[in-house]
């Protein structure tokens, strides 16, 4: 489940090959994990797995950045500030999983890469292109078909769930651009990290917990916290070092396809031809707004 896309700038073939091989995989393992934590919430409700999940990830990270984290002062603002959008993002789509497929709730957070450009123009005032809002129209008719909505009538629950993590995945990604500037992006996952497992404890007493031990909710607290979180995120800063934000958008748009992918190869079903339909106008929008480029100063 993509976290961010930071924007940089060009660099060596090799190196852009590297970089994008290594995003790939990165993207197939994101794409795993939208299966793995639908299974998971067969054993434990939304924020004890996410405890689990970034308890675990965060000390992962930790021991990662373990010399980045002796280098004081640490970028607390940004890790506070970008912790809250991710620990709010993952809440809405571990929640929205429960009542939606891993691959609609895929195709739905791919959207968060359409609503940067407009998030920027509010925090940055930047003007979206021409390309950024051409592509969100192409996405916002594939979310129509592919969850079947029409109009005056409400988006199931676990899709808009997801929608709103698609939103705050946005903010996020437009918001690292900020805060990683002249910080160590090591220390800022670890921290980050940090925040998102103090933020799901602390909320604990406010849900009603299950907890059912299983192999395949261990397993899933595994691949999520030290696979996807905390190893996939530290490969993805060093990734997006080498490649385009334009390329990285879409390598992440590919995200969907994996999550379909592995839902067949692990029995979620397949999706229906209207979902096929929207879930491709979605990618299509993806691609589209990404070869935009980054948004306009205005």
């Amino acid at each position: 489940m993509t976290p961010h896309t930071q924007l940089t700038g060009p660099a060596p073939r090799n190196d852009r090959v590297r970089g994008d091989a290594v995003l790939l995989l990165i993207t197939a393992v994101w794409g795993v994990t939208f299966v793995v934590v639908k299974d998971a919430l067969e054993g434990a409700d939304p924020i004890t797995f996410l405890t689990l999940r970034f308890g675990l990830g965060a000390v992962v990270a930790a021991v990662v950045a373990r010399r980045a984290l002796l280098n004081k002062p640490w970028p607390w603002p940004g890790a506070l500030t970008l912790g809250t959008l991710l620990f709010v993002g993952y809440a809405f789509q571990t929640f929205g999983l429960e009542s939606t497929t891993p691959s609609r709730s895929a195709f739905i957070t791919g959207l968060c890469v359409i609503l940067v450009p407009f998030v920027s123009t509010v925090l940055f005032r930047r003007r979206p292109p021409v390309l950024a809002l051409l592509g969100a129209v192409v996405a916002v008719v594939g979310l129509g078909i592919l969850t079947d909505f029409h109009p005056g009538g409400p988006l199931p629950l676990g899709d808009l769930l997801t929608l709103g993590c698609a939103v705050a995945y946005a903010f996020h990604i437009s918001l690292t651009e900020k805060f990683s500037a002249n910080t160590d992006p090591v220390a800022l996952v670890a921290l980050q990290l940090t925040v998102v497992a103090v933020l799901s404890a602390l909320s604990l007493p406010f849900v009603e917990r299950r907890l059912v031990s299983s192999t395949s909710l261990w397993v899933a607290v595994a691949v999520t916290g030290i696979v996807a979180s905390a190893m996939a995120i530290s490969l993805q800063t060093w990734a997006q070092s080498k490649t385009t934000a334009v390329r990285a958008s879409v390598i992440f748009a590919l995200e969907p396809v994996f999550a379909i992918a592995w839902g067949a190869i692990l029995g979620h079903g397949t999706m229906e031809p209207h979902e096929w339909l929207g879930g491709a106008l979605i990618i299509l929008g993806v691609v589209v707004a990404s070869a935009s480029g980054p948004p306009a100063s205005t």
